[in-house]
């Protein structure tokens, strides 16, 4: 049974209207607080691995359309799953990657709300247009801070430290070219190159005092910026990206920025694109659930938007994809969108 500090965090999110955070001013997320040797960053509230399987299979149970499959194992020998929905296998597909990095936790929260989601009446007919493929956890003990190095700087209390790596200390996104690691085998060898997938989010969680305009960013998102990406699947790309942006940066609690990032292979955002022909967007959110410096944990107090962000990016987007409106999406936003800057901190 999840603990119920997360599922009042998850109520809230899914219900601001009912929920004490829906009084929060503008901006929420961006003007949480951080850590600052003050705020609690308490990892109990979060599924364990454990906990994360048994709520997948409990929603396979009642969900018709709702299959698992084991795609591999991690490091330490834990399955590592994919959640399908695939009515049609000729319509469009669009994966979610989730938690790449073990200690970026709360959009594994979101998906997993998500996934419940996909089973009520308010998304009815909407799978039956779009195929939906999701990792929840791919890195999975990094997730459980069961690794073969030392975690002892790292910030967390409740019981379980996260950590970026996976097992032998391994920065899985960045083993998307070489595929040395049992994770990135298992979400290339059984995901990639099993389905037809058209489009893929990446969810992650970046710094907590990155900022656009002045104001602490609640995300920030970036298309393929290699080079060798074909225009056309760079163009797609920019269009699931103007449906997050229009969907997320139009809420009270929402703010995003442009991401800095690198053009790297190495990275899925680029690398999958480029090896797949798979429209790719990163979505970096503000904060994380651990790490050994200060500045890049996230108090707990701003979990209810995250993971609201993390439903309102995948529910937008299904539902941009399978009534085809993701196709018209203006793409000119990219071009006056501020790249986000790190806030100096005393």
């Amino acid at each position: 049974m999840k603990k119920t500090l997360l599922t009042l965090s998850i109520a809230g999110a899914m219900v601001l209207s009912a929920s004490p955070l829906a009084t929060t001013p503008a901006s929420a997320v961006g003007n949480g607080p951080g850590y600052g040797g003050n705020e609690t960053i308490n990892t109990s509230i979060l599924h364990t691995y454990d906990e994360m399987v048994s709520y997948l299979k409990t929603q396979e149970a009642k969900q018709k359309d709702l299959e698992l499959e084991v795609i591999g194992q991690s490091v330490k020998g834990r399955d590592l799953y994919l959640a399908k929905y695939m009515k049609n296998p000729d319509n469009p597909t669009i994966l979610f990657l989730t938690q790449q990095h073990g200690n970026e936790q709360l959009t594994t929260e979101g998906a997993l709300e998500f996934i419940k989601h996909l089973g009520t009446g308010k998304m009815k007919g909407v799978a039956d247009n779009v195929n939906i493929l999701i990792v929840p956890m791919l890195n999975a003990d990094g997730a459980m801070g069961d690794v073969d190095f030392s975690l002892d700087d790292y910030i967390a209390d409740g019981g379980r430290n996260l950590t970026r790596f996976n097992a032998v200390e391994v920065d899985l996104n960045r083993d998307h070219v070489d595929k040395i690691q049992p994770e990135t085998q298992a979400l290339h060898f059984n995901v990639m190159q099993k389905y037809d997938i058209d489009y893929m989010i990446d969810l992650h969680h970046q710094g907590a005092n990155s900022e656009r305009d002045g104001k602490l960013v609640s995300g920030s998102i970036l298309y393929p910026n290699t080079p060798n990406a074909d225009p056309e699947v760079v163009e797609k790309s920019k269009q699931l990206g103007a449906v997050v942006f229009d969907a997320v940066d139009s809420k009270g609690w929402g703010h995003l920025g442009k991401y800095v990032g690198g053009s790297a292979e190495t990275i899925s955002r680029n690398g999958i694109a480029v090896e797949y022909g798979i429209s790719t967007l990163l979505f970096e959110m503000r904060g994380m659930s651990d790490h050994y410096r200060e500045d890049y944990v996230l108090g707990q107090k701003s979990n209810g938007y995250l993971i609201k962000q993390t439903i309102t990016t995948l529910d937008s987007t299904v539902r941009a994809i399978a009534d085809g409106s993701i196709e018209t999406m203006d793409t000119s936003f990219w071009d006056t969108l501020a790249e986000q800057t790190t806030r100096q901190t005393e």
